[in-house]
């Protein structure tokens, strides 16, 4: 039982001390520059072709989804015809 403790004990360690070597380049001055230009862009459309996506797929949701339930409170508002 020890033994298998230990062993986790090691294996978690390793994980974590490997995690921590990984060296990512420093960005942080480049996108301070594209996001302080003053282009005329709106701050949420700056990161380029995957924000214009982002943003696009999100309004089209929300056109969709405010039509869907108007329709639905029209359909719930009218009263069903007895037979």
């Amino acid at each position: 039982m020890w033994r298998n403790l230990l062993g986790l004990r090691q294996i978690s360690q390793r994980t974590i001390s490997t995690a921590s070597r990984r060296q990512f380049e420093n960005r942080v001055h480049e996108k301070q520059k594209l996001f302080q230009e003053d282009n005329g862009i709106p701050v949420h459309l700056k990161g380029g072709l995957r924000d214009a996506l982002l943003y696009r797929l999100t309004m089209g949701l929300t056109v969709f989804g405010t039509a869907y339930v108007v329709y639905e409170l029209l359909v719930a508002s009218m009263p069903k015809k007895q037979k």
